[in-house]
This record gives structure tokens, sequence and C-alpha cells, in this order.
């Protein structure tokens, strides 16, 4: 089963004519519910995921992205002539260049040289400026550098600054969270989302306390420095982003690269989910919290957010195990 999204009063929209088509697309993405991965659950626990895949640039980062363009020119700071920069592990990138591209901004990203090649070609194809940084140093030699670029032209460049931009949690608690609320008709108890920027956490997660005090928010992320779930953050050695608050989830769990890899296996041959890699490591979140009420033989609605598809991952080797 899936729970279509409503659209209508809640979708995002934009008063430009040129741009309105692409960005009225932005969110309402529809909750997706599981057969057998979950078959070891009783009937009073499910597990659901929006498929952040069905925004137009085919990730849950076009909420930001959106959210942060559009304050940007609210404010003065973006305008006609200046470049978007930013650093990216590559799915915020692609928002910020297919929304640049309806409004007729240029973009300018750093990014880890590592990052998948279909991520790279997606970019090249919307002609957006590329520069790559060291792949051991990961996102946060991206992040260095980028700032080290906007201090040096300020003039020149928005620095969208998505790992500190508000915005991006705005995007979360105006849409996403509003959409979980709606979509489970208030019986959502339990909201499970990998750490990256931490924005759709903080955002979807005030937004859900807000509707509900007992709503339990669980972090996932990577159990080590050193691992493979891209576009995740390991929060006790990386520089943490200045909109993620270290005491807002409940609960904080850890996966680990091999588990997240076996679970975006079953998903895509036991439920017909071909999904990333960050969306499998959620998974894996949200079937521990899920079985951890079975066990207590606690009732619960968990709820997950699967970032993007596999299509941009799928030249690496794990798909063939």
């Amino acid at each position: 089963m899936t729970i279509t999204a409503e659209y209508g009063a809640d979708a995002l929209t934009e008063t430009d004519d040129h741009s309105r088509d692409i960005e009225r697309q932005i969110g309402n993405t529809p909750l997706l519910s599981f057969r057998r991965v979950t078959r070891g659950l009783p009937a009073s626990v499910r597990i659901f995921a929006k498929a952040e895949w069905q925004n137009p640039g085919g990730s849950v980062k076009d909420r930001a992205a959106y959210y942060i363009i559009r304050g940007a020119e609210a404010d003065g700071r973006l305008r006609p002539g200046k470049t978007i920069l930013d650093s990216t592990s590559g799915n915020t990138g692609i928002a910020y260049a297919m929304i640049a591209a309806a409004k007729g901004y240029r973009v300018k990203l750093l990014l880890p040289e590592n990052v998948s090649p279909e991520r790279v070609a997606i970019l090249r194809a919307y002609d957006v400026d590329l520069v790559f940084t060291d792949p051991l140093e990961g996102s946060d030699g991206a992040l260095q550098a980028v700032r080290e670029l906007a201090l040096r032209e300020p003039e020149r460049y928005f620095y969208a600054d998505q790992y500190n931009n508000p915005a991006n949690i705005r995007a979360h608690y105006e849409g996403t969270g509003r959409e979980i609320w709606r979509q489970t008709r208030g019986q959502a108890t339990h909201f499970v989302a990998g750490l990256g920027t931490s924005g759709t956490l903080m955002g979807t997660g005030r937004r859900l306390k807000e509707c509900d005090p007992a709503v339990t928010i669980v972090s996932v992320e990577p159990d080590s420095p050193f691992h493979g779930l891209e576009g995740l953050k390991h929060m006790n050695s990386a520089i943490q982003p200045g909109i993620f608050q270290r005491g807002f989830a409940d609960r904080r769990l850890s996966v680990r690269t091999e588990e997240a890899h076996a679970m975006a296996l079953r998903l895509a041959r036991e439920e017909g989910y071909l999904v990333g890699i960050s969306a499998a490591a959620a998974m894996v979140g949200a079937l521990r919290v899920a079985e951890g009420l079975a066990e207590r033989e606690r009732p619960g609605t968990v709820v997950t957010l699967f970032p993007d598809n596999a299509y941009k991952y799928l030249s690496e080797a794990f798909w063939r195990g």
C-alpha cells in the first residue's frame, strides 16, 4: 500500500511564472509501505517512508535548496549577476542547479573528488562550475574550501551555506513534517532520519513535536568516521553544522556501511524500491526502532525518509552482491 500525497494548499509555489512549473513540484511526496522487509513485525507496528526521489531534482534536497534560494532572493542576497556557491556531496548541488537553471542563475560547487560519477555527470549536464576537493577530507574538506572562496569574493557569490542556513530547517518544518502528520492522519509515533546537514531531522522533528510532544525523534549516523554512507556525517568526528542541535534527538542510532548495503539490496529485491545508500541506512534504523516496539509489545507508526533512489549509486560494487 502507498499512502498518496494530497496536493493543494501545502504545495510549495513560486510567483515567478518562468520557474513555477518546476518549483511547484517540490514536496508532497508519497509515503511508502512495506511487506517483506517488515514481515516479522506485528500488525500494530508499522513503518512508512517518504519517497523523496519523486521531487523534480530526484532528492529531498530540492526542498532545502528551494527555500534557501527563495529566501535569498527575498532579502536581496541573491540577485541577477550573482553565482550560487556552496559545497555538496551531490544532491543539494543538483537541486541548486535545477532551480538555478529555471531562474537564470549560474552555480559553482565544491565537492569531494570521490562522489559518485553519476552525480558528477548530472551536474555537468546542468553546466555547473565544479571544483573537486581532496577525497580523503570528505564533505568537511569541501566545506572548508568553499568558506575560504566565499570570504575572498563576497560580491561575486551568494554563498548558500546549507550547513548553517536556517532555511534548510524551515523547508522541513513547513513542508516535510506537516506532510507526514497529515499523511499518517496524526498517528506517527516515531520519526527516523539520517544526519547530513541535519536539516531534515531538525525541521521535521520540530513540526512533529509541535503536533504531538510524545513523538520520538531518532537520528541515524555512520558508526565511524570512515564510512561509505555518502551524504551522512559521523557527527563526533565531523565539522558539525550550525543548524544541528545535538540534544534534539530523543535517540541516536549508528549504522554500519555493510548494514546499509545489505538493506539497499533487500529493499530492491524484496520490495521493489531501488533506493540510495543513506535511504537504506535510514531503513536499518527504522526497522531497529520498530523491532524494539514489537519486543516491548507496544504499538507504533514509525516514519522515515528515503532521501533519493539508487540511480546515482549504481556504479558501486555492492549492487552486484
